[in-house]
């Protein structure tokens, strides 16, 4: 059985006039990028690229009909490597215009013509959450479906991934949390995965430790220190996505994906929601499997007892940003019924990942004490 793949070259950078010293940019390359990241960093240096802003294509993450008209918008550029450099939506799309007479949406994730990369794909990321520049998945919201779906196969993973922390620092503050929670989120479900094994675990405790250690620094010396450390929170958000792009994750995406569609709430946000409810079910149901020494790790990194650690867990999450319940996103209880079934419909990938099986009553009863 495959234990470990990690199939981008890692870069790190000081800056982005280093990056672009060791990887030359020319007319052959398409940027896919947000206005506001690219300016303030490269605009000066007037890169004879081709350049897409994402959110002139629409706001919010990607759906099939943002995609599609951009598919309709590059059709007739000629190039041989797109540079994604952005959040989880632009490295998402990127990686969908790497495979071979790709133009629709729809067509790629349901994988009904070729999957033929004929293209290099190199990301820098600019959250420290996702840690899609290290994965070989790509998420969007299938507006026919009405759902989030995800793509993954090995033709998306990126050639290069690029860290470069001073283009993170100044992430806003509620970003920043929801982010890196995401990324807490990637490496725990990975930990606690059936595919997990010795070589991710590296990757997924080291990915946690990261993060609470620096949760509990910001906690105490507060919300600005993030720029101190936000070199190790990029890194961990890395580490983290190494780890579940070799094992997958778990009920907490398969929960929040039908949400998140829905209500337009941002990927980590909506995770958020699940995160702890979910493995507070988890441990409810098998206390004692590999869920029992994750409570220990969790207890030494936050300072508890394992008996309390869910509950002190969600403590300091809040204290970094509060979480709102289902209902203040919109959603109606009579909803939790259709929820429910969009979940064991739609995300049988996701829940096959589970550290324990999850039934209709438990994700249902997981719906109805979040709401």
């Amino acid at each position: 059985m495959r234990q470990l793949v990690i199939k981008p070259k890692i870069y790190k950078f000081n800056s982005c006039t280093e990056f672009i010293k060791a990887f030359p940019i020319t007319e052959k390359d398409l940027v896919l990028t947000n206005e506001y990241i690219y300016q303030p960093y490269f605009g000066h240096l007037n890169l004879p690229c081709h350049i897409v802003y994402q959110e002139k294509y629409g706001l919010g993450e990607p759906s099939d009909e943002m995609i599609d008209r951009i598919f309709n918008d590059i059709k007739d550029i000629k190039f041989n490597r797109i540079i994604a450099i952005g959040g989880g939506s632009v490295i998402d799309i990127a990686k969908l215009f790497v495979i071979k007479d790709a133009a629709n949406t729809l067509e790629l994730f349901e994988k009904t013509i070729p999957m033929i990369k004929d293209k290099e794909l190199i990301i820098i990321p600019t959250t420290c959450g996702t840690g899609s520049e290290a994965t070989n998945i790509s998420i969007a919201e299938l507006k026919s479906k009405g759902t989030k779906m995800g793509l993954a196969i090995d033709e998306l993973y990126a050639d290069y991934a690029i860290m470069i922390p001073e283009m993170v620092k100044t992430l806003p503050y509620k970003f920043f949390v929801t982010s890196s929670i995401d990324a807490l989120i990637h490496a725990i479900e990975s930990l606690v995965s059936p595919k997990s094994n010795c070589y991710t675990e590296l990757f997924s405790i080291k990915a946690i430790e990261i993060i609470l250690k620096g949760y509990l620094e910001i906690i105490e010396k507060g919300e600005e220190y993030r720029t101190e450390i936000i070199e190790d929170f990029l890194i961990a958000s890395n580490y983290a996505g190494i780890a579940f792009a070799n094992t997958g994750v778990g009920a907490v995406h398969a929960l929040s994906y039908p949400v998140g569609g829905t209500y337009h709430v941002p990927h980590g946000e909506v995770n958020y929601q699940f995160f702890v409810e979910v493995f507070k079910t988890y441990n409810r149901l098998n206390p004692n499997g590999k869920i029992k020494d994750v409570n220990k790790m969790l207890a030494g990194l936050i300072g508890t007892t394992v008996e309390n650690v869910y509950d002190e867990l969600e403590k300091i999450l809040n204290n970094l940003l509060p979480k709102k319940s289902l209902k203040e996103y919109g959603m109606k209880e009579e909803e939790i019924e259709e929820f429910t079934v969009s979940v064991l419909e739609k995300q049988q990938r996701l829940l096959a990942n589970n550290y324990t099986e999850l039934s209709r009553d438990e994700i249902k009863g997981i719906f109805a004490r979040l709401y």
